[in-house]
């Protein structure tokens, strides 16, 4: 794949070890056009940047080395890690993102990115949980990359974690609300063993901005923020079959 280097200074100057590489981050750039995106990920003033980025038509420029820690995550956590700058590859997708017109991302992108990922994962030995989107280790500032990224696509691809159950029997646990306490704390505490960093003990507007990540990467056709049977079943089929 060509890839070509394109420099951003925003990044830990201070190099990292490949053993402390353990997870892939992707972003989308939420911004109306790519040279914007480029040159605010490469401005020294913006305190922003990552290792890749591919463009609408599939165009891969590395702007960060990967024994550098670009700064594209801020306060995040996922599973025991805090922070993952220090032990992420950070990816920026082209795509305006919620603010200016969210569209579909382009096939030639997905298609570049996957082959990027597959890269990595082998290079790095990336678990598939450790696959995630800005929403899921920030879900209470972030979105991206969003309900229309293709996650279902990649997990076929062997990119990230995707539940094996049946779409139509789901279908007809959606928007039906657990009937005991127990099925609400087994769900928090599925969540929490995919990754994600939420507790019993959260606030609720705390825990209902996590569901609404769960939904928005697991069941994009309804993202409400309010647990069903649905996604208490989803959470419970992910953690079974997690890697």
């Amino acid at each position: 794949m060509q890839i070509k280097d394109f420099f951003s200074p925003n990044y830990d100057k201070n190099k990292r070890s490949k053993k402390t590489i353990n997870s892939i981050v992707i972003h989308y750039t939420g911004m109306q056009s790519e040279r914007e995106s480029i040159n605010r990920l490469c401005d020294f003033e913006s305190k922003v940047s990552s290792h890749y980025f591919i463009s609408k038509k599939g165009k891969v420029l590395r702007l960060v080395q990967e024994d550098n820690v670009a700064w594209h995550a801020g306060k995040s956590c996922w599973s025991k890690y805090k922070n993952l700058n220090k032990n992420s590859i950070g990816i920026e997708l082209s795509n305006s993102g919620h603010e200016f017109g969210y569209s579909n991302f382009n096939s030639k992108q997905i298609s570049k990115l996957i082959v990027l990922c597959n890269l990595l994962i082998k290079k790095y030995k990336i678990p598939k949980k450790n696959i995630v989107g800005h929403s899921d280790i920030a879900f209470d500032r972030k979105k991206d990359p969003g309900e229309k990224f293709p996650w279902e696509l990649l997990s076929k691809k062997k990119i990230g974690i995707w539940h094996n159950l049946n779409k139509t029997l789901l279908k007809k646990k959606r928007n039906k609300k657990p009937v005991n306490e127990s099925d609400k704390i087994q769900f928090i505490n599925n969540i929490r063993k995919i990754g994600y960093c939420v507790k019993i003990s959260s606030d609720k507007n705390f825990k209902k901005r996590a569901i609404e990540a769960f939904q928005r990467r697991f069941r994009k056709v309804l993202i409400n923020g309010i647990l069903d049977l649905e996604c208490v079943e989803i959470a419970s089929n992910l953690v079974k079959n997690i890697k």
